[in-house]
């Protein structure tokens, strides 16, 4: 067992519905050591690939990202999920149908951020349908610069976004892999890829 999945059967609260909260660590409350710790691991299993930029969608996957970033000493770039007056008009656009919400949304990247020259490293908190970081790479190669991978903290491999990402040829590496959730006895059951 992983550093990561240790800390999710400490504190990870299985709900119905196929929802695993770890909000006390990684996403609502973040534990910073443990974002670095996370940083670091996929800066070893992305080992001599290149990566200019670290890309992920708002909110969630934000205090990952930075994370994830610094070790790796590039920019971090996020989707954005609305539109402001702060977003350059000229952007990147892709359809998402989110999980958490059950909407379709406009993710959107400012067309100065992402450059044909960037290799980019997709970042996300948790992998369940797929859609985000399919929405994601879809930025990327807009932008026509390269997706060097995605890292993942939490795959859900009883769904089917992480089968999605791989069919699709992208290099996909998840700390922990999350095959079954029992929300009558909190029971959380790792796998591998």
């Amino acid at each position: 067992m992983n550093f990561l999945e240790e800390r999710i059967i400490a504190e990870g609260v299985v709900k119905s519905g196929e929802v695993l909260k770890v909000d006390s660590f990684l996403n609502h409350q973040m534990d910073m050591e443990l974002l670095d710790d996370i940083a670091r691991e996929f800066k070893l299993r992305f080992f001599g690939k290149p990566v200019t930029k670290v890309l992920t969608i708002e909110t969630s996957g934000i205090g990952l990202a930075c994370a994830v970033a610094r070790e790796f000493d590039v920019p971090m770039v996020y989707a954005r999920k609305t539109a402001s007056v702060n977003l350059d008009a000229d952007a990147y656009v892709a359809e998402v149908d989110s999980y958490g919400t059950g909407k379709v949304r406009q993710i959107m990247v400012s067309r100065k951020f992402l450059k044909p020259e960037d290799h980019v490293l997709i970042v996300d908190d948790f992998l369940a349908n797929g859609c985000a970081l399919q929405g994601l790479i879809a930025l990327v190669e807009d932008a026509g610069a390269s997706v060097t991978g995605c890292g993942v903290a939490i795959e859900k491999s009883f769904q089917e976004g992480g089968h999605r990402i791989r069919n699709l040829g992208y290099h996909l590496e998840s700390l922990a892999i999350v095959e079954r959730l029992d929300p009558e006895t909190g029971a959380i059951t790792f796998g591998t890829e």
